[in-house]
């Protein structure tokens, strides 16, 4: 992964492109490649992080001109970002969550990795690229797909007590555009169909 993909993952964005403030003491582990070398290195504002998101630095707690903490704080007006159209989030908070068939719904982009650069323009928006998820199956799916994203493992639907792990694909993700189709989390509603074919 590239720095910006961890600091990203490290951050989590929520849709409107607004993260928590994450402290430099938090660039340990899988994520000590972000420790700030000269300047903000990854950050600067001619970064790829930078193209995308505005990025907010907080130097004020500890003594010097260090950076001491770092959010991200809304998408750069550029037409590649994680806005979903109007009219899409509209249509989709009208439906029930395709997994718990709750409602008032997030809305949810199917493939976890958003890296499809149609879907990430929104006059090229769908309203199939996007589902409604609950805020607890939404904030689980965030998970999964933060743990597939680290390991290249897909989830696998037999954890959940399935007969079948991926309608598509095998548990290997390749990081290309369409690796999530498949995923019982990309589609459960596909998933379901696919399954009840096999049992048919």
């Amino acid at each position: 992964m590239t720095k910006t993909e961890l600091f990203v993952e490290l951050a989590e964005p929520n849709e409107e492109g607004i993260s928590r403030w994450v402290s430099v003491l938090e660039f340990v582990g899988d994520y000590a490649s972000l420790t700030f070398g000269n300047g903000a290195s990854w950050a600067r504002k001619e970064s790829t992080l930078a193209k995308k998101y505005i990025i907010e630095f907080d130097k004020s707690i500890t003594p010097g001109n260090g950076i001491d903490r770092i959010r991200l704080n809304g998408f750069n007006n550029g037409d590649y970002s994680q806005h979903i159209r109007a009219d899409i989030k509209r249509e989709i908070k009208k439906r029930r969550c395709v997994v718990l068939g709750t409602s008032n719904p997030e809305v949810d982009h199917k493939n976890g990795m958003k890296n499809e650069d149609r879907v990430m323009r929104n006059e090229e928006q769908r309203l199939e690229d996007f589902q409604p998820l609950s805020k607890a199956a939404n904030d689980a799916k965030r998970q999964f797909c933060k743990e597939c994203r680290r390991t290249g493992i897909r989830y696998d639907a037999k954890l959940l007590g399935y007969t079948m792990s991926y309608y598509q694909g095998g548990a290997e993700h390749n990081f290309e555009e369409d690796a999530c189709v498949g995923c019982y989390w990309y589609d459960p509603l596909e998933f379901k169909k696919h399954l009840k074919s096999i049992d048919d």
